[in-house]
């Protein structure tokens, strides 16, 4: 059995938030994403949660001809827990966002638990020159783009990738999608143990700070009391500091390249790898041990990597 002082460590390899200017580090191609994704297992993750982008210019896809070309190689070479996004990139349908996970079936995929405001233009200002055209507008048009999940979208998410013995990872960038969650635990759709990332730092939702964390880990509680695992996702330079308060307070933590670019102030991560390195060892400084991934499938009550389509 895992123990309770065991902390899963998840790894967001690329993402859609960040683009090719913003880092040489930034995985793109497929093999790109293999390698930092099979490095960061290594390294100690125990899920990877997986984004895909095209290979000439590192745009967001989610076509599933993509993914198949990371994920039988990920899945041959390390025992991590495979998460893909529903999230997709910004601007994309929900039926393009969940296309990837009805073809793989993969053990857990991400759902954000509500629509909204999703802010990444501010990075505008941080470049003057970029390598590819379609960054600068991709980030413009967040200024006025509504990150969409309606209560159908939701149900819809939940009832096809259910059938398929799919986990989730409930995205939760407010207290208010705490309460939808809910809504959709009481309805049957959401079986425990729930596991909830409260995600931290993005522009439209909850600030990343430590009296937030401890206000959503109080609500979480109130809602679901031993029903649900929570692990923390701070983005920018919130990344370690609130995965060191989370392990603490018993949480699970989220790191990679899609959360933050940096390993230190000023000093941009090499490889998804370093970062799990330096919150592995923020874990294990506090006395905690890092999760291996069957460890993770137990406390996460997951149908095994036997069972994916990939």
């Amino acid at each position: 059995m895992a123990s309770r002082n065991k902390v899963i460590i998840t790894c967001a390899v690329t993402g859609s938030i960040h683009t090719p200017t913003m880092s040489e580090h930034l995985p793109i191609t497929p093999d790109e994403i293999a390698q930092q994704a099979i490095e960061a297992a290594e390294a100690g993750a125990s899920i990877l949660h997986l984004h895909a982008r095209m290979p000439e210019d590192g745009r967001p896809t989610q076509d599933p001809d993509v993914y198949m070309k990371f994920l039988p190689r990920i899945k041959q070479s390390t025992n991590a827990v495979v998460n893909i996004t529903t999230g997709g990139g910004l601007g994309m349908s929900v039926e393009e966002r969940l296309a990837p996970s009805l073809v793989a079936e993969p053990e857990v995929c991400s759902l954000n638990m509500g629509s909204m405001n999703f802010g990444i233009f501010p990075m505008l200002g941080k470049y003057d020159k970029w390598k590819y055209d379609w960054e600068p507008e991709y980030l413009e048009n967040t200024k006025d783009f509504i990150f969409k999940n309606t209560f159908n979208d939701i149900e819809s998410i939940l009832t096809r990738m259910g059938e398929k013995g799919t986990r989730f990872e409930f995205e939760c960038y407010d207290v208010g999608h705490l309460y939808t969650l809910r809504h959709f635990f009481d309805r049957g759709l959401v079986k425990a143990p729930v596991f909830i990332q409260f995600v931290m730092g993005i522009l439209g939702g909850i600030g990343a700070d430590t009296e937030n964390l401890v206000f959503l880990k109080r609500t979480a509680d109130k809602l679901f009391g031993d029903q649900y695992k929570w692990s923390i996702l701070g983005a920018g330079r919130m990344q370690m500091p609130l995965a060191a308060v989370a392990a603490g307070m018993g949480g699970n933590v989220r790191v990679g390249l899609e959360d933050s670019l940096y390993i230190d102030r000023g000093k941009l991560a090499v490889s998804n790898a370093e970062q799990v390195k330096k919150v592995r060892s923020i874990i294990e400084s506090l006395s905690l041990e890092v999760a291996e991934p069957d460890e993770a499938r137990e406390i996460l009550s997951l149908k095994g990597g036997d069972t994916v389509k990939f």
